[in-house]
């Protein structure tokens, strides 16, 4: 069939419309990955530096001027998390923004030695700045702070998921949901309670792409491993959600990005008192010793959610498998089989407290130790 100059440039317009289509799709708007060399690495460890270690608004100004004018808090207590080299050291630390007093112009800043399985390390510098130490926490909007110190200002544009909620299909009947959760690993979680069995699950978010690559045990493929993080996860049988039922111990031990969620709870998106009455419900004998966020009054400690067990090599994991499809079970416990309880909880309620608070990341809480008791025990 002879073509025409007209429906030429026709079909030569559709092809370029169905080129743009395809460049805009995400299999084509995709950034290529950033390349880290070891080249960096050595360089950065063998840099001679100089830096104020013994003056924390040193260190502020030091870290505020390295930034650019906006940064992104992801974390949901609002920590800002950095690191850095000196002296063939790797320095950790962090600018917090607490939902509790960010508005009445205080700012936390740490920064520590890492930790290592190795060398353990109490060398932390941590101050609670404000007006008075010459830093000023600005609230611009909602979520969005201002923060400056002598010539520098820094906008902190904390994390928005105040309108994430989970699937449906994810909740129970008995369930409550409290709040979304972004750990400083990069995975994302929902906050639950169930209000029958007094329990608390991390469920992952998977309304998102999940930042890795999750493979099953080899034991169960009802079990998934994180092979970036080390978070294992339940793939349950009743309802459409992974539960999280492992960390690391190795992570666990150093405090480090993948110790778990239990240090990014929903801070900026609890709704009343509802955290502080989750807690009661299993914990009634701490009436008046917590805030709605779970804390003691003086900020000092925090109640620790950390349901989940640590690990150290994934067989350790099985017997939460092994619960969840015991047909002796009975079919109303079968989500307190996700739960697992430390030695700790064999004692009277009463000698429950509070978890101490820690430096680590600067945070609020230390890590549960390790589980004594592998599988649910509920």
């Amino acid at each position: 069939m002879k073509q025409t100059p007209a429906f030429s440039r026709f079909i030569g317009v559709l092809v370029i419309l169905l080129l743009a289509v395809a460049l805009a799709s995400p299999s084509f708007a995709a950034e290529r990955p950033r390349l880290y060399t070891n080249q960096q690495y050595i360089e950065d460890v063998t840099r001679e530096t100089s830096l104020p270690l013994d003056d924390p608004k040193g260190m502020l100004a030091f870290v505020l001027e390295s930034l650019p004018e906006r940064v992104k808090v992801y974390p949901t207590e609002n920590y800002y998390y950095f690191y850095f080299y000196h002296a063939g050291t790797r320095y950790g630390g962090n600018i917090r923004l607490d939902a509790k007093d960010r508005d009445e112009g205080k700012l936390h800043f740490a920064y520590f030695p890492e930790l290592t399985e190795w060398v353990k390390n109490d060398d932390l510098q941590y101050r609670l700045l404000g007006k008075d130490d010459g830093v000023t926490v600005e609230k611009i909007e909602p979520l969005i702070y201002r923060v400056t110190f002598g010539a520098k200002s820094v906008v902190f544009e904390l994390n928005d998921l105040s309108k994430l909620v989970p699937p449906p299909t994810a909740l129970g009947p008995d369930d409550q949901y409290l709040g979304p959760v972004q750990d400083e690993s990069g995975i994302r979680f929902f906050l639950v309670f169930n209000k029958r069995l007094k329990l608390f699950h991390y469920l992952l978010d998977e309304t998102v792409t999940v930042a890795d690559e999750l493979f099953p045990s080899r034991a169960t493929n009802r079990i998934l491993i994180a092979r970036r993080t080390g978070f294992a996860f339940y793939d349950e049988h009743r309802l459409k959600r992974k539960i999280l039922i492992g960390v690391h111990e190795a992570n666990g031990s150093v405090n480090n990005y993948f110790d778990g969620p239990f240090d990014q709870l929903p801070d900026n998106f609890i709704k009343g008192n509802e955290l502080r009455d989750a807690i009661l419900a299993v914990e009634p004998h701490l009436k008046g010793e917590l805030d709605s966020h779970g804390g003691s009054p003086d900020g000092a400690s925090r109640y620790l959610i950390g349901p989940y067990i640590y690990y150290r090599d994934e067989a350790e994991l099985l017997p939460i498998h092994e619960c969840a499809t015991d047909k002796k079970i009975p079919r109303d416990l079968y989500h307190a089989c996700f739960v697992v309880r430390d030695a700790g909880d064999d004692t009277d309620d009463s000698e429950a407290k509070p978890a101490p608070a820690k430096p680590g990341k600067g945070g609020t809480k230390t890590p549960a130790k390790p589980a004594a008791k592998k599988g649910a025990t509920k």
